[in-house]
């Protein structure tokens, strides 16, 4: 096939981006998801790709011997070449362009697969497209350090650039994908709005990775709030009261409830109704594959992850952040103008309950 897009990918919210892309933007394309973290082997569907494969991090898995970090490289390159096979016209999608797992592949695919185009595209990545990250001078002096790889391995050549370390104001990005929704502060020409990552709602489009249930449902996400000093004992329990009272006026269905790792047993959220999630995953895998109306919860960036991934046709609200201790000053005020910005309903608490710091 005359153009090969291959979606670079380490989170599930980037998977999810990466298909959405794949089915709206590249239908005609043969479509090659390379992943670099294994917590995304229960997430992704061989399927819906024409290859996939696995591609481990340099940094963190080297090849045993002498530079392994750099044989690392070059077999990561060899290995996707392969995958793309001959192409015309490449296109490379990542969440971000300053690394060294993904920058080299900019000028090698094109030599290695023999492509006489390339095309460089930004997926979304949630929280870190907010705003923009410029590249220090430690940073930049970090990309000439790598290209001096070239050396030693012409294949190995490093893209500088400058501007934001993602990449959204390098010469070879023409395009910025977004999320429906979210702030961002790129140029509006090149950014393109992606659609519904998951479909919340039966019928229409199937989820893009199976759901385990299709009756809607709603998720709590709890937070060891008394546990690490961040409220009281009256304000955790007028909190786990308010949400439950909330979702029986506005849902009424069945709830889950997803336990903070550092709650134990406590379950400082949660009404005896509630079924608890026993599940040895991510929160963002679990939640990539499973839709849910309504995400509620105190301030967990679990919260931020939902709408990420849900878009703007999931509801999700916060309630009790004016009873958190928040440690740091202006941490409040930075947490509810976010939630703002990603359109989380804030939800009060009684004054009596209130115990601000």
């Amino acid at each position: 096939m005359s153009r090969v897009a291959v979606f670079f990918v380490a989170s599930p919210l980037h998977y999810l981006a990466a298909r959405r892309v794949a089915l709206d933007h590249e239908p005609d394309a043969r479509r090659i998801l390379v992943y670099y973290n294994r917590v995304l082997e229960p997430v992704v569907r061989s399927a819906d790709w024409d290859a996939t494969l696995y591609i481990p991090w340099p940094r963190f898995e080297p090849l045993p011997g002498p530079f392994g970090r750099h044989r690392r490289l070059l077999e990561n390159l060899r290995r996707v070449a392969a995958a793309i096979g001959r192409a015309q016209t490449l296109v490379l999608h990542s969440p971000v362009f300053d690394t060294e797992a993904i920058n080299y592949f900019l000028r090698a695919l094109p030599r290695m697969t023999g492509a006489s185009a390339m095309l460089a595209r930004i997926l979304p990545d949630g929280l870190l497209n907010v705003q923009r990250y410029p590249l220090s001078l430690i940073r930049r002096g970090a990309q000439w350090l790598r290209g001096f790889r070239r050396l030693a391995s012409p294949m190995l050549d490093y893209w500088r650039f400058s501007g934001d370390r993602i990449g959204s104001d390098a010469p070879f990005v023409d395009r910025i994908y977004v999320l429906a929704g979210f702030p961002h502060r790129y140029d509006p020409q090149r950014t393109v709005t992606l659609g519904p990552l998951v479909e919340v709602a039966s019928g229409g489009e199937p989820v893009p990775v199976p759901a385990p249930r299709t009756a809607p449902r709603a998720l709590v996400i709890g937070q060891p709030l008394v546990g690490v000093g961040m409220m009281d004992e009256a304000a955790r329990s007028a909190l786990s009261e308010a949400i439950a009272a909330w979702l029986a006026e506005v849902f009424g269905g069945p709830v889950d409830y997803k336990a903070h790792p550092r709650e134990g047993e406590r379950h400082e959220m949660r009404e005896p109704h509630y079924h608890l999630l026993e599940i040895d995953e991510p929160i963002e895998s679990y939640l990539a594959r499973t839709p849910y109306a309504i995400v509620a919860g105190c301030c967990s960036t679990a919260l931020f992850l939902a709408r990420q991934i849900y878009g703007p046709q999931a509801r999700i609200a916060a309630f009790g952040l004016d009873s958190v201790r928040f440690k740091g000053e202006g941490k409040r005020e930075n947490t509810l103008s976010l939630m703002r910005e990603f359109a989380i309903e804030i939800h009060g608490m009684p004054c009596s309950t209130a115990n601000r710091s």
